[in-house]
């Protein structure tokens, strides 16, 4: 897949490597499982709202709101990508022409 946009796992990774944290000491300071943490990092699961939540507590330069905006990109590049041009045409509201 040509990413324009990384999935957040990948720009998480990176400030675990800064901190010099393994994903064992990192997962428990943000309150979750090792699984859980190493499939972020791995690109299997995304950043839910709670995650955001747990990663800006854990990382405070950053907001609930910049984790989630990098899952929305991500999401919506994949989707881009698998559904490719759409054929729709756009749908006018009875009344209004």
């Amino acid at each position: 897949m040509t990413s324009e946009h990384r999935h957040p796992g990948e720009q998480l990774r990176p400030r675990l490597t800064k901190a010099r944290l393994s994903v064992t000491v990192a997962a428990q300071a943000l309150g979750v499982t090792r699984k859980c943490l190493s499939e972020l990092l791995n690109g299997r699961f995304g950043v839910s709202p709670e995650m955001a939540l747990r990663l800006a507590a854990g990382f405070p330069d950053t907001t609930p709101e910049f984790w989630l905006g990098l899952q929305m990109r991500w999401d919506l590049q994949v989707a881009r990508e698998k559904l490719g041009p759409l054929d729709i045409k756009p749908i006018k509201e009875k009344g209004h022409d």
